[in-house]
């Protein structure tokens, strides 16, 4: 090369440079928030498979929080003696990924740092990590590989917490007070931000990222290493075990256990049976969400008995209705009773889930009726995973899906064709496929205001706003009350619905209840009730405690 070239290639080089660097600054401004292509393609999938498991699973009891307030005693034995327990001897990735795909899983989120601060992948940064245990392995790079082989998505949670490194720092193991978070001691975010570097260069790209703790500074870092990553808990809602009482705006994921533990739970375990898992399930999508539905493996590696065949019931309802879960968004309103919905936008499709319809005895019809869909002559109603012509051994009946539209609705007469238990009995819903309807009607809208106490009356002030009628001249508004039980496990803590009064409005704006004779001290959940002519709506719910007398 002549000499005369090299300034102008050094010119070069250096505008190139300047230009890459303004482009990442220009990228990592940008990315204050997740990417909306991304996102939408996350609110796409539907459905995710969450894995807790760490060093504390062989004690088959919580995970990593049993430290907090924990004997110093306890403490050392925990850090000092657990790794040498940890040898899942029949782990096979692979057979998790090829269930999960089988399921309908179409992204998973590994623990990668749980709270106690055990690592599960190869990292410099600790001792205290799966490399140091008699397995010795990256169990992280061993389940990346396995699921991405199926072709699903990846996600990684991590927990800014680290309890092991409070304790080497001779800091009081907490959670939620100043002064034990990366954010609070510049050593412990330096170190933090090293593992979200290992976790975010060494595992190829990761498409999902949830963060159990205060992630501020970590979300803009981590944008930094992948800018297409999506980022669950730290920055969408994602609510954990409930799901929302209305459709929440955008996206955001509700994660799950089977039972009442996020890890295996040897005993003293009450699992969720595989309907109320797909009744929770299509409720989620209904109202716009993801599922991260959490499996907890056992020591030696396997996933225990009972979740497995949950997960296979599911496998087999996915089967046959999966198409209803993915690709989907809201209709305009979440359900009518007990029938939940979806819409696929792109094939200008309706999916109406019929759950909570038993018995229903294969061959058997029922019929319904729905106040928001209307048909037209080009609309095509079935039900999914059935061909509408035969039911075994019973060559009188033609199970062929039938409609008609009038002023009260649409009814469709749907019958129950397809055998998926030899004692033909099916206990999860059966969806109907609702091509090129028009929507019917524009619902009613009502909002959950806070209460408020009257220490004089000695009552609750419940309040609400009518915020639409729905085109109705007339409707009713009010509230539902209950209690919030004691119990570890959200979905244990309530009690049915209690119906106040209902009072006619014909005009938006404001409306209140004032509610007396509560228990003192006591947790009550609320929500308002717009009762439409054609379908009872609800606002978000939420709580208030009693005074003390």
């Amino acid at each position: 090369m002549k000499a005369s070239h090299l300034p102008l290639l050094l010119v070069l080089l250096c505008t190139a440079q300047a230009q890459q660097y303004i482009d990442t600054a220009a990228r990592t401004d940008a990315h204050k928030t997740n990417d909306p292509q991304a996102v939408e393609t996350f609110r796409d999938r539907g459905l995710g498979m969450f894995i807790h498991w760490g060093v504390d699973g062989v004690l088959a009891g919580v995970i990593s929080h049993s430290l907090v307030g924990a004997s110093p005693d306890f403490q050392d034995r925990f850090f000092r003696l657990l790794p040498g327990y940890f040898d899942p001897y029949r782990f096979e990735p692979e057979r998790w990924a090829a269930l999960a795909q089988l399921a309908g899983f179409r992204y998973v989120m590994f623990t990668a740092k749980h709270h106690a601060g055990f690592c599960m992948w190869d990292t410099a940064t600790t001792h205290f990590s799966v490399m140091h245990t008699p397995y010795g392995k990256d169990v992280l790079r061993a389940v990346v590989d396995a699921f991405r082989k199926r072709g699903i998505a990846i996600g990684i949670y991590f927990s800014p917490d680290d309890f092991h490194w409070l304790h080497e720092h001779g800091i009081t193991i907490n959670r939620h007070v100043k002064g034990v978070y990366p954010q609070d001691l510049p050593e412990f975010m330096d170190y933090t931000k090293k593992q979200l570097k290992e976790l975010l260069t060494n595992y190829g790209p990761i498409d999902y990222f949830f963060f159990d703790g205060p992630a501020e500074q970590l979300t803009d870092y981590a944008w930094q290493l992948q800018p297409k990553l999506v980022i669950t808990r730290g920055v969408m809602e994602t609510p954990e075990q409930y799901t929302p009482g209305v459709a929440l705006k955008g996206a955001w994921e509700g994660n799950l256990t089977m039972g009442t533990e996020w890890p295996w739970k040897a005993t003293n375990e009450k699992y969720k049976s595989g309907t109320e898992l797909i009744d929770i399930l299509i409720e989620t999508r209904a109202k716009g969400g993801n599922l991260l539905l959490n499996i907890g493996p056992k020591p030696d590696g396997t996933i225990p008995e009972e979740q497995d065949a949950r997960l296979r019931e599911i496998a087999l309802w996915n089967f046959v209705n999966g198409e209803a879960i993915r690709d989907v968004r809201p209709w305009v309103i979440t359900n009518e009773g007990n029938i939940w919905f979806t819409r696929n936008p792109k094939t200008n499709t309706v999916y109406a889930f019929l759950t909570r319809m038993q018995p229903w005895r294969l061959g058997d019809a029922k019929t319904i009726t729905l106040r928001s869909l209307k048909s037209k002559p080009q609309t095509k109603i079935s039900v999914l995973g059935q061909s509408d012509q035969i039911v075994e051994y019973r060559p009188t009946v033609k199970p062929q899906t039938t409609w008609h539209q009038d002023e009260q609705g649409l009814h469709i007469t749907a019958y129950r064709a397809q055998r998926l238990y030899t004692d033909r009995g099916w206990p999860d819903p059966v969806v109907l496929k609702i091509v090129n309807a028009d929507q019917a009607l524009i619902p009613p809208e009502v909002i959950t205001s806070n209460a408020t106490w009257d220490a004089a009356k000695q009552t609750e002030t419940l309040r609400g706003t009518l915020a639409n009628l729905g085109a109705a001249p007339e409707v009713q508004v009010g509230f539902q009350y209950r209690v919030k039980k004691d119990g570890t496990d959200l979905s244990e803590k309530i009690e049915p619905w209690t119906d106040l009064p209902l009072s006619p409005r014909k005009a938006t704006g404001e409306f209140s209840y004032d509610l007396s004779n509560l228990a003192a001290s006591r947790d009550y959940e609320y929500r308002a009730v717009v009762r439409h002519p054609l379908l009872t709506m609800y606002g978000q719910e939420k709580t208030f405690r009693t005074a003390v007398k």
